[in-house]
């Protein structure tokens, strides 16, 4: 099988460990093992609990704990919908492994995560690619989406909150995109990932799993949950497709953990917590990135709406991979080039680090600008 580069995770894995200010960290500042189960208010008793378990492969399918706190995420699900997997990378991919076949049809919105269309075009899918553009607020632009899929469509993706705009569909767009994927008779899969970090109002975005009879939904612990060093994800699905994923997962997963799973099902059962905690994290230096985009003439941008990312346009007549490369050579900060995500002479800024390295590194960074007045 070949397989396109995946441009985010390499330009990450190329740069992050040599930075001074990640302004590329798209989860926020991740908890420390002490602080969630400080918020479980018997940090002792949890210790104790790991400490006595004999390390067995465990819940091969995940524990009935974890699995019913998954389902609470959702209006309609049950345990039985919920699949876990290694991270939403390894839900995204499992899901396009058991559904998507040679020759299927998959409309993917882009930008978003690459595996939404690298992943099924790999496969040997045909693969329409459904533009967000900053003149319809980064949403998807439904006239367009129903020309693609005229014709007949195997599967639809998209990811709300949007990575990397920010852009959030609320429950009434949502029906429209399940109302086209009805027509089809088409899967609909959303990656939702950053779901539960809708900056205002109510911080959970209705899942399209609530809406459509065959909608997916994919999600982790990574980012609205700080707890991506767990790598736990799981995908909420009709029972029948659970059953299927279960078959392809055999092949790709035998558990998740232990340890994980315990610490994976404590964290969702405190969510509320933890959301308030990021919630302010990211409201805090959102307010401080867009006093500073205001300020800077050669940026400009859409405000996120959601999420912990946004698209930064800029101006110069310089590549985003150099600009990128400059910057982070001459003062450290990092930030994603466009180009990785094919929206080139954009960036991608992650702002949900601690305030201390997201205010120093866009103050660098606003520095390092100033050559180009």
């Amino acid at each position: 099988m070949k397989i396109k580069d995946f441009g985010v995770e390499m330009w990450m894995n190329q740069y992050e460990t040599s930075c001074r200010y990640n302004l590329a960290e798209t989860c926020v500042a991740s908890l420390t093992v002490q602080e969630l189960l400080e918020m479980t208010g018997d940090p002792q008793g949890v210790q104790d609990q790991i400490l006595k378990m004999r390390l067995t492969y465990g819940d091969i399918e995940g524990s009935d704990r974890l699995r019913n706190a998954i389902a609470s995420l959702y209006r309609t699900a049950k345990k039985e919908n919920i699949a876990i997997t290694h991270g939403a990378i390894g839900a995204n991919a499992i899901l396009m492994l058991t559904l998507v076949e040679p020759g299927d049809h998959v409309i993917s919105v882009l930008p978003t995560y690459q595996q939404l269309y690298s992943i099924p075009e790999s496969i040997g899918a045909k693969v329409d690619i459904l533009r967000l553009r900053p003149e319809n607020g980064y949403l998807p632009d439904l006239q367009e989406l129903r020309k693609l899929a005229e014709g007949g469509v195997k599967l639809i993706c998209i990811n709300n909150p949007n990575n990397p705009t920010g852009a959030v569909m609320d429950e009434a767009y949502l029906r429209q995109i399940v109302d086209i994927a009805r027509e089809h008779d088409a899967w609909l899969l959303c990656d939702e990932v950053y779901r539960g970090l809708v900056h205002e109002g109510e911080p959970f975005t209705a899942s399209v799993f609530d809406l459509y009879p065959k909608a997916v939904s994919t999600g982790s612990l990574s980012k609205t949950y700080s707890l991506a060093g767990l790598r736990m994800g799981w995908v909420a699905a009709p029972v029948e497709l659970v059953e299927k994923i279960a078959h392809q997962r055999d092949y790709h997963i035998i558990s998740c953990g232990m340890i994980n799973d315990l610490l994976a099902a404590l964290a969702l059962e405190n969510r509320d917590k933890i959301v308030e905690r990021n919630l302010g994290i990211l409201r805090r230096n959102k307010e401080f990135l867009t006093k500073w985009v205001e300020n800077e003439p050669h940026i400009t941008w859409m405000i996120p709406q959601g999420g912990t990312t946004a698209l930064l346009c800029y101006d110069m007549d310089l590549p985003s991979e150099e600009f990128c490369r400059r910057l982070q050579e001459e003062t450290g900060v990092m930030l994603l080039p466009g180009a990785v995500m094919e929206m080139e002479h954009t960036l991608r800024i992650g702002y949900g680090n601690t305030p201390e390295i997201i205010e120093a590194g866009l103050v660098e960074m606003g520095k390092w600008l100033r050559q180009f007045d």
